[in-house]
């Protein structure tokens, strides 16, 4: 029992000095015969065992306290000045925005469109006053709703912005753009849901495989980006239709019936005639040019051209054009059964889609015989493109220097026009 005390005092001297002090001691005061009972002698080792634990453990709290002041004044040594935190303003605190600028500008885009909504609202509201009292002194003058003022003043700008944003049109486009837009929609919705769709489909595909129309035409813009006069030149011809169309039968929607309403039926077709030839020249160009396994062949001599000659006509550019009236067709379709009342006693409407592709691909074949004959294609070998233009090392294709791209397109547009509700008014079913 004595090695054992000894041996414990002598463990505790390993650590530190206190614990060596209290086992000896006890083992000397059991060995002088105060106390030798067993139960007395276990009680002193482990009264022995517990302090050696607790000065151990105070031995490394010391130390770790040491190192975490030393610690402490090293980083006080090299202290760098505090950060002051930044200032919130009243609106940061309540608003969860990442920062003040961006609460600002988020700001000022809300009041610019407040500010851009109040103008829309009040020249919808100014033309409304101005078609009501030309209705009141004019009674052959029928009044236009301020929802339909709205909707033809918002609508327009809202897509023109868009078109501009993403570079489907220029200053100058934007602009010729909203004058179309507005006037169509004023004067029938289905003459604005087809331009729409026009657009919309012509800005999609011109953008389509850009990459590879780069290589193959010298003309091409990064985006498609139409300026005005290639607004004009294709809605130019459906921008003054629709102002007859007003004259004739005041805005609003007509169902097609040639025995009920001969002259608007006639300037409705006609309009959608040419927004579908121009929508049918675009899908042929945009679709065929790329996606042709083929050489494209002259459609007045029908000899195999280089990709890019001006009628220069495929397969796949014909399959094209045919669909792209469709859809205007189609959309102008779905536009009277939503909007027009008295259907069940007019002529049957499907005809327009049917229509609307016939005039897609005689517009296709009508621009390529005028671009085949009036319009210059030559082979520049320096840039290994087909250009429009005469140079000293470019090889004649086809066609001569006459009209280019947007005359064609005007002209084409402007022939369809005329010749698409004679085709028509004979095919249209009568009820």
């Amino acid at each position: 029992m004595r090695v054992a005390a000894l041996a414990a005092g002598r463990d505790g001297s390993a650590a530190c000095g206190p614990g060596l002090q209290v086992g000896v001691g006890a083992g000397r005061w059991g060995e002088g015969g105060a106390d030798t009972s067993p139960r007395f002698s276990s009680a002193l080792i482990a009264v022995a065992a517990s302090v050696s634990e607790l000065t151990r453990f105070g031995a490394v709290s010391a130390l770790a306290a040491r190192g975490v002041a030393g610690g402490g004044r090293l980083r006080a040594a090299r202290r760098e000045p505090p950060v002051e935190p930044p200032e919130m303003s009243a609106a940061a605190l309540w608003l969860p925005m990442t920062s003040n600028q961006d609460f600002l500008r988020d700001y000022l885009k809300m009041l610019a469109n407040i500010v851009v909504l109040s103008l829309l609202i009040s020249v919808s509201l100014a033309f409304w006053i101005v078609s009501m009292t030309a209705s009141t002194y004019y009674g052959n003058i029928r009044p236009i709703s301020p929802w339909r003022w709205l909707f033809s003043v918002a609508v327009p700008v809202v897509i023109a912005t868009q078109g501009f944003k993403k570079r489907s049109l220029d200053h100058s486009g934007a602009l010729a753009g909203l004058v179309v837009g507005f006037i169509l929609t004023v004067a029938n919705y289905s003459f604005f849901t087809s331009l729409l769709v026009f657009f919309v489909t012509s800005s999609k595909l011109t953008k389509w495989k850009k990459d590879i129309k780069k290589r193959i035409d010298s003309e091409y813009k990064e985006g498609g980006q139409r300026n005005w006069l290639q607004v004009f030149c294709n809605g130019g011809i459906p921008t003054e239709l629709a102002i007859l169309y007003m004259i004739e039968s005041g805005p609003g929607e007509i169902p097609i019936d040639f025995s009920k309403y001969y002259t608007a039926s006639w300037m409705c077709l006609s309009l959608l005639g040419a927004l579908a030839c121009s929508a049918g020249d675009t899908w042929a160009s945009e679709i065929g040019s790329v996606m042709s396994k083929s050489k494209p062949r002259l459609i007045t001599t029908w000899k195999q051209v280089p990709v890019g000659t001006n009628g220069g006509v495929t397969l796949v550019g014909l399959l094209s054009s045919f669909l792209g009236g469709m859809v205007v067709g189609i959309a102008y379709y779905i536009t009277q059964l939503i909007f027009v009342n008295d259907l069940d006693v007019s002529a049957p409407q499907w005809p327009i889609i049917v229509f609307g592709a016939a005039a897609g691909l005689l517009g296709s074949i009508l621009d390529s015989y005028l671009g085949a004959t009036m319009q210059y294609s030559g082979f520049d070998k320096n840039t290994s493109m087909v250009v429009n233009y005469q140079t000293r090392d470019c090889q004649h294709i086809s066609g001569k220097p006459i009209l280019d791209n947007n005359a064609v397109n005007l002209f084409s547009s402007l022939l369809v026009a005329l010749v698409f509700p004679a085709v028509a008014l004979c095919f249209w079913p009568r009820r």
